[in-house]
């Protein structure tokens, strides 16, 4: 029967009288019909709610699959639902030019839902090139490559052994079925960035993370060891880029957690940051956990759960959280994201320009189309030596009461007074012995802000 309603906006097509051969056959008195999860037509008698809104021919996926609940159940079939997702991939890949041709990709893989869509979106893109690489005839394209990174990260958290290693093994299972062009799989301990000795680097690790007595900077700080090693591998092992499986979700949580930086805030939230090494980009981050946590479970996609770390600290308050504000409204962590999303971005939230000529033609018509301006007339930022914040002049004057030149005093103008608070060493004379305990890859940071801070001064 069709909606009654005229202002029906459904997407219903007044079934039941606008086609008469889609009238259900009857069988022994009773209407029978075929309807299959994500194809075939839609259930006649099917309320007209519950319909895609795309397609309007297919019943939702709450409908195919009622034990799956939450997000765009109610809204999409699963075949316009699996569409969806990848074309805000897609999207945010090619408007922002995150991969090209000639790039080499590590993605960086913990075993969770929104780090294995990253790897599977990847793999399609990787696997679409490769098809038509190979239908070309001058194949002037190279079809860019693929790298799978792990962080072991026991030296700071207890994982039982026979765990972590099925945990490990999961992980390269899951990445070695995956299909050609083959991937190289790294798993390297926090510990490498320390020391080239694993025994002595842990030592390290194990002291300076004792010596952070806030639970929060300590959370954060581990995340921050987590970045530099993904960069090691990147270097060590010739990839471009570093792909991260950060989503809307992750980033609406930390733009509460990291409200009061202020003037640092818009670094971390955009698509491309190049502060680094090897630029960092986040083509999921127009995506909810909950579509990807939906999208593994309707496509298979083996996630490792064993070695998820539950949150602790403000971290943990805020996320829990967000989590009520969602369950309330689902759109809470979108609009977090968007309002933050209105900061002024800095000259380094954006890839490097390609040399090759196709490449920079390409380039510019992504930043044409989708009106990315650089701001050249801004000076290099001097960064955190510890979380790479860059930091405002007020940060490198205000020594929180040193007025002693020497040592302590470098070691807080190189540092924003986030770190300042919540992971220095409250005793001025625990400053230097912290500072020894620092990877090198932290520490020469700070060596190259001295002439920006000089000026600064």
């Amino acid at each position: 029967m069709a909606c009654s309603l005229g202002h029906c906006n459904s997407g219903c097509a007044g079934i039941g009288d606008k086609d008469e051969n889609r009238r259900p056959a009857t069988q022994n008195g009773e209407l029978s019909y075929s309807a299959s999860p994500g194809g075939g037509d839609a259930d006649p008698s099917t309320n007209c709610n519950s319909l895609c809104i795309k397609c309007k021919d297919r019943v939702t996926i709450s409908v195919s699959y009622p034990s799956i609940s939450g997000g765009d159940v109610g809204r999409f079939c699963i075949d316009c639902f699996r569409g969806n997702l990848y074309g805000k991939f897609r999207f945010a890949v090619t408007s922002n030019a995150m991969i090209l041709p000639s790039d080499n990709l590590l993605v960086g893989f913990s075993g969770g839902s929104s780090s294995r869509v990253a790897l599977e979106f990847v793999h399609k893109m990787q696997e679409k090139a490769l098809k038509n690489f190979d239908a070309s005839r001058d194949r002037s394209l190279p079809v860019f490559g693929v790298g799978v990174a792990f962080i072991d990260e026991r030296a700071s958290f207890a994982f039982p052994s026979n765990d972590f290693d099925k945990a490990i093994d999961e992980m390269r299972l899951i990445v070695s079925n995956l299909t050609p062009p083959a991937k190289q799989f790294h798993v390297v301990p926090t510990e490498v960035i320390f020391s080239p000795d694993c025994a002595a680097g842990r030592a390290k690790l194990t002291e300076l993370i004792t010596s952070i007595g806030d639970v929060t900077g300590k959370e954060d700080f581990l995340g921050y060891l987590r970045l530099l090693s993904l960069q090691k591998i990147a270097m060590e092992n010739g990839y471009t880029k570093i792909v991260l499986g950060t989503c809307t979700s992750r980033i609406a949580c930390y733009v509460l957690e990291a409200t009061g930086q202020g003037f640092s805030l818009a670094a971390d939230i955009q698509y491309a940051d190049a502060r680094w090494e090897v630029p960092v980009v986040l083509p999921l981050r127009d995506c909810l956990s909950e579509e990807l946590n939906m999208l593994c479970t309707l496509d298979s996609l083996k996630t490792v759960e064993a070695l998820r770390q539950p949150r602790s600290g403000i971290n943990g308050l805020i996320s829990t959280f967000v989590k009520l504000l969602q369950e309330e409204n689902p759109s809470r962590e979108s609009t977090i994201v968007r309002t933050a999303g209105k900061l002024t971005p800095f000259c380094f939230n954006t890839v490097q320009e390609v040399d090759d000529h196709k490449g920079h033609l390409a380039y510019q018509r992504r930043h044409k189309k989708y009106n990315l301006k650089h701001n050249e007339s801004l000076p290099p930022e001097s960064l955190c030596l510890i979380c790479r914040s860059p930091l405002m002049k007020s940060d490198v004057t205000d020594l929180n009461g040193f007025v002693d030149s020497g040592p302590i005093t470098e070691i807080l103008l190189d540092t924003c007074s986030s770190c300042q608070y919540q992971i220095l060493p409250k005793d001025p004379s625990s400053l230097e012995y912290f500072h020894s305990l620092l990877p090198k890859s932290m520490t020469s940071l700070g060596k190259n802000n001295n002439n920006h801070q000089k000026c600064l001064r």
